[in-house]
C-alpha cells in the first residue's frame, strides 16, 4: 500500500478550500489558515499608518479571532469586573465603523486564565448566520444584521463542563450541523446542533481532560465529510449528522494546537507531528511521524506541499509528503499563542508581546522580510480577506491593507 501523500490531491484540496474571499471560521477555509490572495501587504507600520486601513477600539478583551463575512468583520469580547458581559461586535470592512453590537449576560462560569477572557472561542458563520461561542458555554446565533435567532446556555445543561483556565475550542459548521466541543477534567462532551434551530441532534461523551483544540473536517475517499475531534487520548472521526464514531487513533495528541486536514490526510500534533490517511471503512494509517515537529500552542499550517509548525520561538518547515525537516528559523518574541496564516508565498506570525513578523517562504529556507510592533498583547490568529489582514488584540482591531500612502 502506498503510504505517500498524493501532492496532486493536496493541491486540489487547497484550491477547493482556499478560493473565495470570506474567512468564516477559526483559521479560515477548512481551518487551514491559508488564503488565495495576492494583495495582502508584506510590510506596514502602525506608527506611520502606512498600509494600515483603520484601527478600531474594542468594547472589551478577548483572544477570539475575527471572521469576515462579505462586508462585515465579526468578533467577540468580554467586559466587566467578573468578565460576565459578553459582546458580539460587527464592524464595516471598509471603514472600521461599528455596524452593530449585541451584549449578553454570561450564564456560566467566567473564570479564566489571566491572559484570556470568556471571549476565547472564535465565532463561525455559514454565510447566512453568525454563531458566537464563549468560554462560559453560552452559544448565540444571529443573522447578519445582528438579530438574535436562538440562544443556548450549555452550562445549565452540563454544569461541570468547565475549568479554572477557561475554554477555547471554536465551533465549526458541517452539513448544516454546528459542532461544539466542550472538554474539561470533570465533564467532557461534543454536541451536534441544528444550525437553524439550535436543537441538539447528537451528544457524545469525550475523554475527561482539559482540552482547548477545535474540531476539523476530513474527507474520505468517497468525498464524505468526517468530523475530527482531538483530545489527550488521540483523535477520532465522527459522522457529522449522527455523531457516530467511525474510527479512532489512540496514541495521544496535544490539547492546545489543533489538527489540520487536506483531503483524506490529517496532520495531528501527536508525539511531534503525525500524518494520517483515512481509508474507506477502516481506521487511518500512519504515513509518517516526526518527533521534531511538535508545535507548542499555535496550530500547524500546510502550504504548497510543506508543513509549518511553531515550536517555542522557532519556525520549522517540513516536507508534507515525507515529514522530513527542511529548515528552521528562530523568530523574535518570547511566546506565540496565535496560529500563523499564509498568503502569496508569505507566512504571517504574531508573538504574544505584539511583534508581527512576515516570513518569505520561497528559496532554500525562510527569511523574515518585515516586522512591526503593535505595542499590545496579541493572542489571536489574524483573518485574511480581500487583500487585507485583520489583527485583533485585547484593545483594538486593525485592518492591514495597501493604502495610497503605502504604495
Amino acid at each position: 500500500m502506498n503510504k505517500r501523500i498524493n501532492l496532486t490531491l493536496l493541491a486540489v484540496c487547497l484550491l477547493t478550500y482556499c478560493t473565495g474571499a470570506d474567512w468564516l471560521r477559526f483559521r479560515g477555509p477548512n481551518g487551514m489558515g491559508v488564503a488565495d490572495d495576492e494583495l495582502v501587504p508584506v510590510s506596514w507600520s502602525t506608527d506611520t499608518n502606512v498600509n494600515v486601513g483603520w484601527k478600531t477600539k474594542l468594547p472589551g478583551r478577548g483572544s477570539s479571532c475575527p471572521i469576515v463575512i462579505g462586508d462585515r468583520v465579526v468578533l467577540t469580547c468580554a467586559s466587566g469586573y467578573r468578565q460576565d458581559r459578553l459582546h458580539v461586535l460587527c464592524v464595516d470592512v471598509e471603514s472600521g465603523q461599528r455596524r452593530w453590537e449585541r451584549q449578553l449576560w454570561a450564564t456560566g462560569r467566567t473564570q479564566t486564565h489571566p491572559l484570556i477572557t470568556p471571549a476565547a472561542p472564535t465565532p463561525v458563520s455559514d454565510g447566512k448566520r453568525i454563531y458566537a461561542s464563549f468560554s462560559t458555554n453560552d452559544l448565540a446565533c444571529f443573522d447578519l444584521d445582528g438579530n438574535l435567532l436562538w440562544l443556548r446556555g450549555l452550562m445549565l445543561e452540563y454544569p461541570n463542563a468547565n475549568n479554572s483556565l477557561g475554554l477555547a475550542s471554536s465551533p465549526i459548521i458541517v452539513d448544516d450541523v454546528l459542532v461544539v466541543q466542550i472538554e474539561s477534567d470533570s465533564q467532557a462532551l461534543a454536541l451536534g446542533l441544528d444550525a437553524v434551530t439550535g436543537a441538539t441532534l447528537w451528544h457524545v461523551d469525550r475523554p475527561e481532560r482539559a482540552n482547548w483544540t477545535s474540531p476539523v473536517v476530513l474527507h474520505n475517499e468517497a468525498g464524505e465529510a468526517v468530523v475530527i475531534l482531538q483530545s489527550s487520548q488521540g483523535v477520532a472521526g465522527y459522522n457529522p449528522r449522527l455523531g457516530e464514531e467511525l474510527w479512532r487513533y489512540d496514541r495521544g495528541a496535544a490539547t492546545q494546537p489543533s489538527s489540520i486536514t487536506a483531503g483524506t490526510v490529517a496532520f495531528v500534533p501527536s508525539n511531534g507531528l503525525v500524518a494520517l490517511r483515512q481509508t474507506p471503512n477502516s481506521e487511518p494509517y500512519v504515513l509518517w511521524q516526526n518527533s521534531r515537529l511538535g508545535p507548542s500552542t499555535p496550530t500547524p499550517l500546510l502550504y504548497e506541499g510543506r508543513v509549518y509548525v511553531v515550536s517555542g520561538a522557532v519556525l520549522k518547515c517540513a516536507d508534507a509528503e515525507t515529514g522530513k525537516l527542511i529548515w528552521q528559523l528562530r523568530l523574535k518574541g518570547r511566546r506565540f499563542s496565535g496560529s500563523p496564516v499564509a498568503a502569496a508565498g508569505h507566512l504571517y506570525l504574531f508573538s504574544e508581546d505584539g511583534l508581527a513578523q512576515v516570513v518569505e517562504l520561497g528559496g532554500q529556507r525562510g527569511r523574515v522580510v518585515s516586522s512591526n510592533d503593535f505595542g499590545e498583547t496579541l493572542l489571536a490568529s489574524p483573518a485574511i480577506a480581500r487583500g487585507a489582514l485583520y489583527v485583533r488584540s485585547d484593545e483594538h482591531l486593525w485592518k492591514i491593507a495597501s493604502t495610497p500612502s503605502g504604495g
